[in-house]
């Protein structure tokens, strides 16, 4: 049961909310909202499953009602809160409004941090090691020889640092630094650790130590998953005493299923190993031979099978299998007899070299640190095996899933083989599962005290059955579930229009019926946005609509043409002029967009958004669900529509004032069986259907 003494802090804090904001009107959906995690929170619904997944729509306040459900909460009971986005936006969002605000109504004292991954950090060690070697060190550090002007910004870093005047983040120097100069002073797990005296004032370092001190950290999907795949507790606190609330949730199963695919070259992989074959005796020699001589061994023995191996692969690969799109794909994950005895062998020698470098990398490490190597020597030596561990990590992780035997049960993994983009006759050996359900529920929702889960989009044609398979919410009797409604008024201040068009949009004539069409619905419109399905059609309908824009004085966007927030920019001063401006996007402008009040009154949809299942997941996906006798087209096609179209819709108003109207270019909503689902699952629009 809940608390009192939370139940007071909550109350406290909401009055308190109505004390510092001018015309705070209460909303009952709100209201509700922190109710529910706070009862799901205290075990008031089950004692150990504590799960609630909420679909809150636009305008209910969804990131304030998560701070006062579960902060007090976590407080009271001394756990830690971790809210996971996946946009920036919302990050920043958190961060600079809605915690300060909340940390001045709330009585009791609470600390919170933005957390990063460790890519987003400086070696200290490496830095000043890239400003102070002499010439020859210096160059060898790069792949390619620097230009004076890194150097130098190098050097400003340096300076910047030791005055305390940067904190290593790269996202707080004012500049952008480019990727060929960060990568030379990076922070890496492997040589970059507390151990060694030059890195326990490692701005990384630094972070975690006021991580640990934190009470509600915000961190993004990926370093969410990048964790849990870890184990858990390594870069963030640990589940069994962190409550989790992952907002964005719907984007959370394809982050999970990207953390947990793999993918590597063939005779890329086998060039680099005959680098590190070349530098075997060196490191172990630093590693000391006594020790390290049965690791250099085995670690050559693994390179020398690794090597002849990948290449004989590559060989082995017959063209012929090749689609046009160059992809090679395994049905139903299932390889043939020559290629599961090669994985095989490349997983049990990846995962020896693996084991044997990484004993020599520990060996060099102890030596640095007792001193029995020069430090700076020490250290290039750990960033070296550093690079070829993870490297090797990599390798092992594609064997050791390619070789991995079909089980009887549950999704088979996707494999594929992709011609390489970059290199001439190369591969890429690519595997991904289908199905991440039982991972997440495995790793995070299993054990973490507490999980809330909440978007403005997390149902598929009203029911969150989909989401809960993608999302691994196994325990449904278990899990809280609400879908509370938008206090938008829809029926008076929107109207969703599908006029009578000829043709479909799979009809080969629809992009010269859109070019047609699609001035009378932009006439007389000031601030317009066009979703269309791909950017060729876009750019046609963009081009062949330029002159008739110039004559009329429109000003049209297209998204792509210049950076998306210099587009957005314009549009602002567009609809501020009160010029008619127009934006045309593609399916990255459906969600996200927050155009309120006068920057977005006319929304033109010009299909459902169905995604073509053309990637070799998609694919494996798609051909798993037909083994099994099922639909994939109903399954996942359109659950998946129907999000991307409420995501779409909900572009048109972001505020409870706004008004105006959504065109749907597709008559498919109202001539198709699936179609009334899509149609029911939208906001409830007041709804004008034209017929010729």
């Amino acid at each position: 049961m809940l608390h009192n003494q939370i139940k007071a802090d909550i109350k406290q804090c909401y009055e308190n909310l109505g004390n510092q904001l001018d015309n705070f009107i209460p909303r009952r959906a709100q209201n509700y909202l922190v109710a529910e995690i706070a009862k799901t929170l205290g075990g008031e619904y089950h004692k150990k499953h504590r799960m609630l997944v909420a679909e809150a729509g636009t305008g209910i306040g969804k990131s304030l009602s998560y701070l006062l459900g579960a902060i007090p909460f976590a407080l009271f009971n001394n756990k830690k809160v971790l809210i996971s986005t996946a946009t920036v936006a919302l990050q920043e969002q958190l961060i600079n409004k809605d915690l300060p605000l909340f940390n001045r109504i709330f009585p009791k004292e609470f600390s919170f941090i933005l957390a990063k991954g460790r890519q987003r950090y400086c070696c200290s060690h490496k830095l000043e090691a890239s400003c102070n070697s002499d010439s020859d060190q210096q160059l060898s550090m790069w792949e390619e020889k620097p230009k004076k002007s890194d150097l130098e910004l190098l050097r400003r870093m340096l300076k910047a640092r030791e005055s305390n005047k940067w904190d290593g983040d790269r996202d707080s120097w004012p500049t952008s630094i480019p990727d060929r100069v960060w990568q030379q002073i990076v922070a890496d797990k492997h040589s970059c650790h507390s151990g060694l005296p030059k890195h326990r004032d490692c701005p990384f370092a630094k972070a975690r130590e006021h991580l640990e001190k934190a009470d509600v950290i915000i961190a993004n999907h990926a370093l969410l998953m990048a964790d849990i795949e870890l184990g858990g507790g390594i870069i963030l606190p640990e589940p069994e005493k962190t409550i989790y609330v992952v907002d964005e949730a719907h984007h959370l199963p394809q982050v999970a299923r990207d953390f947990s695919s793999a993918a590597a070259s063939l005779k890329g992989a086998a060039s680099w190993l005959e680098k590190l074959n070349q530098s075997v005796g060196k490191l172990a020699e630093l590693a000391d031979y006594k020790k390290s001589g049965r690791f250099q061994t085995s670690l050559s023995e693994n390179i020398a099978v690794l090597i002849p191996s990948l290449r004989q692969i590559a060989n082995n690969i017959d063209p012929a299998h090749f689609s046009k799109d160059g992809i090679y794909r395994f049905e139903h994950g299932e390889l043939p007899d020559w290629l599961t005895e090669e994985a095989k062998g490349c997983k049990e020698a990846s995962k020896k070299a693996l084991q044997s470098l990484g004993k020599i990398h520990d060996l060099i490490s102890e030596r640095t640190k007792d001193n029995e190597i020069q430090q700076r020597q020490g250290e290039q030596a750990l960033a070296e095996s550093g690079f070829y561990l993870q490297r090797l990590e990599n390798l092992e992780k594609v064997w050791s899933l390619m070789a991995q035997p079909i089980k009887d049960k549950g999704a088979p993994l996707a494999r594929w083989i992709e011609k390489s983009p970059d290199r001439e006759n190369d591969y890429i050996i690519e595997v991904s599962p289908l199905e991440v359900g039982h991972r997440l529920d495995q790793l995070l929702w299993s054990r973490a005290v507490g999980s809330i889960l909440v978007s403005a989009t997390i149902r598929a044609l009203n029911q969150f059955d989909y989401f809960c398979r993608q999302a691994g919410i196994f325990e449904k009797e278990a899990t809280r579930f609400l879908a509370l409604a938008s206090p938008f008024d829809y029926q008076n201040n929107a109207r969703l229009v599908i006029p009578a068009m000829p043709l479909e949009p799979q009809a080969g004539k629809f992009t010269d019926l859109l070019i047609e069409r699609l001035p009378e619905y932009l006439e007389g419109e000031k601030s317009s946005l066009v979703l269309f399905s791909s950017y060729w059609q876009m750019n046609q309908v963009a081009e062949k609509l330029r002159p008739l824009a110039k004559k009329n004085k429109w000003e049209l966007l297209v998204q792509g043409e210049e950076a998306r927030h210099i587009t957005l920019k314009k549009h602002k001063e567009n609809c501020k002029s009160n010029k008619t401006s127009i934006l045309f996007g593609t399916g990255s402008f459906s969600e996200g967009l927050d155009l309120p009040g006068d920057l977005l009154t006319n929304l033109i949809i010009t299909k459902i958004p169905f995604a073509v299942p053309t990637s070799p997941v998609e694919e494996a996906h798609a051909e798993y669900i037909e083994s099994k006798g099922g639909n994939p087209f109903l399954q996942i096609s359109v659950p998946e529509a129907s999000k991307k179209l409420i995501q779409s819709a909900g572009r048109l108003l972001r505020k409870e004032e706004d008004s105006g109207r959504v065109v749907l270019l597709d008559r498919r909503i109202i001539s198709r069986r699936y179609g009334k689902a899509l149609l029911d699952s939208l906001p409830p629009f007041k709804r004008v259907i034209e017929y010729s």
